[in-house]
């Protein structure tokens, strides 16, 4: 055993083997081994030498397996027959026909715009297997710097020896308040006209928290409230606990009759989105795939929905 430890076999050795096992026939091997017989007769010398023991009886008129060449054609069989199905998986790995992806992204990404990228995605590749995180941002570049997720689609900039992130969309922010609202009436409200008014928060871990934070300091809003998720925020909006202030890839959750909304053109309150992959490992083929769409396909549309302003709305 020890011997055979170091013993190199090619797939080429190995499959001469077993066309002269299966053939019994030095000419009808070589053949089937696209090789001429001398060379075919070399290849199985050879092969014998490396493993140190003769593998067929040969006589004029009739070619065998030894004892050792039936145990050998065993293992032969089961070598031959991984790699052809490893090679079958690779290849069909490279057409896109099997494999996984996996994307972290912001939750509002995940439900407003994602759904139809991947749907023109599946389509394409139907045999791909999809998984989607929405989670916040920090939580996205943990996932990619864990291998958990391929790619993530952040409003958190990282660059890091393992990490890159390239940018991918601004994201301007909207008061939203329930109609009728005295703000509503004011053409650009700044940060201190939302002062009297109470104000429903997202957690202080979101990124629209830390821009809005950002952008009001020293100020501190009226909070009556923090909460998670913007479902949530807009429930709360519509009845009439406060107002809220939002990107503009998320107002998809606020197109209801009884909310309106208000384009705020504040200095620093434009969130920046990236695009975040793995810098010291390539991505796989059907990841690699996804990320081009991400990169070069159609990006969120970023605009206010139909109620945010008066006497324009679209029916």
């Amino acid at each position: 055993m020890g011997q055979l430890s170091r013993v190199r076999f090619s797939a080429h050795q190995l499959r001469a083997f077993l066309h002269l096992a299966e053939f019994r026939s030095f000419t009808r091997a070589a053949a089937a081994s696209h090789l001429s017989q001398p060379a075919f007769s070399a290849l199985i010398r050879t092969l014998e030498t490396e493993v140190g023991v003769r593998l067929f009886d040969r006589s004029t008129r009739h070619v065998d397996l030894t004892v050792e060449g039936r145990e050998f054609h065993g293992g032969a069989q089961r070598v031959i027959a991984e790699m052809e199905a490893t090679l079958a998986n690779v290849r069909q790995r490279v057409d896109l026909k099997r494999g996984r992806v996996a994307v972290a992204l912001l939750p509002s990404l995940a439900a407003g715009w994602l759904p139809d990228v991947l749907a023109a995605f599946h389509t394409e590749f139907p045999d791909i297997e999809l998984a989607v995180y929405d989670v916040l941002s920090e939580n996205c570049i943990d996932h990619v710097r864990s291998g958990r997720a391929d790619i993530a689609i952040a409003a958190t900039r990282v660059d890091t020896p393992e990490l890159r992130a390239d940018p991918f969309q601004t994201d301007d922010f909207f008061l939203v308040a329930r109609r009728g609202h005295p703000l509503l009436d004011r053409p650009n409200p700044k940060p201190r006209d939302l002062l009297p008014f109470d104000f429903i928060h997202l957690s202080r871990n979101s990124s629209v928290r830390q821009y809005l934070d950002a952008a009001t300091l020293p100020l501190q809003m009226r909070t009556v409230m923090e909460v998670d998720q913007l479902a949530t925020v807009m429930g709360m909006v519509k009845a009439g606990l406060g107002i809220s202030v939002v990107p503009a890839l998320t107002l998809f959750h606020f197109q209801h009759p009884d909310i309106e909304t208000r384009p705020l053109r504040w200095p620093g309150l434009r969130r920046s989105i990236f695009l975040i992959r793995r810098r010291d490992k390539g991505l796989s083929v059907a990841a690699q795939a996804l990320y081009l769409r991400l990169v070069a396909g159609r990006q969120p549309e970023v605009g206010a929905p139909p109620s945010a302003t008066p006497g324009k709305r679209k029916h």
